[in-house]
């Protein structure tokens, strides 16, 4: 274990598998102190098991951040275990592939209440702790960092609205990093491309055989690939912000 996020504090969302539960262990093994965002108690439980396993800190928040309610009660529940808050890692998403005109209207709500609203909600919500960590904290800066994707770059035919989702989730970081830049608050967007999770998994089964055979090729990336990435921006000095990381397969092209 490192020291370089002793006396933090993280909390990450979607944290129960993939990116989010590899970032999460990551951070504690800095030496943040971690809060485990997700809907999921008993998947959240295992990720805390080990992390404390390993000698870290960490909290199960089982809670829903698609409702105001539920991202807010993540953050104060988080501030009132730990008594602050330096560090949110906006990892939750849901990608659903399928041609447009066939999809779901279900689908895109979905993907909007995860992808958009439930960052914009835990963003909202963390903002105030983070201004004060960036004023008062040990590191005197505070990281806001947003898990977008190559398809926040790259469009495809099945992707329509996760890509719409995931191009606005890059706009909305570069505007909300211009209007933080002067309070010390680092607002960073890493885009993974494909990574081994269960977010295809989500897809319909229909539609399944087709979206494994597109990536059969690829020798797909790790979550803890991007939880490197991410603690390469947190753990920064407050000299260095690093606004935007691309993570690609190395067999992928697009």
């Amino acid at each position: 274990m490192s020291n370089d996020l002793m006396g933090t504090v993280a909390l990450v969302t979607g944290a129960s598998s993939g990116i989010g539960a590899a970032t999460a262990r990551r951070l504690a093994a800095e030496g943040a102190s971690v809060a485990l965002v997700a809907r999921r108690e008993d998947r959240l439980d295992e990720v805390r098991r080990s992390i404390e396993a390993a000698g870290g800190v960490a909290r199960a928040v089982a809670v829903d951040i698609t409702s105001r309610a539920g991202a807010q009660a993540a953050v104060d529940r988080t501030v009132e275990a730990f008594g602050r808050l330096d560090t949110v890692v906006n990892n939750a998403g849901v990608m659903l592939i399928g041609p447009f005109a066939d999809a779901p209207v279900g689908e895109w709500e979905r993907m909007v209440d995860v992808n958009v609203l439930g960052l914009l909600y835990v963003t909202k919500a963390a903002l105030p702790h983070l201004v004060r960590a960036a004023e008062d904290g040990p590191r005197r800066t505070a990281d806001l960092v947003n898990i977008s994707s190559s398809a926040g770059r790259v469009a495809r035919p099945g992707t329509a609205v996760y890509n719409l989702t995931k191009f606005g989730v890059n706009g909305f970081t570069e505007a909300l990093r211009q209007e933080l830049q002067a309070k010390r608050v680092r607002v960073s967007v890493i885009e993974p491309g494909n990574v081994d999770t269960e977010l295809a998994s989500h897809t319909r089964d229909e539609l399944r055989a087709g979206v494994e055979e597109q990536i059969r090729a690829i020798e797909k990336l790790q979550p803890e690939d991007i939880a490197d990435a991410v603690a390469y921006v947190v753990t920064s000095s407050r000299r260095v912000a690093v606004n935007e990381v691309f993570v690609r397969a190395a067999d992928q092209s697009w």
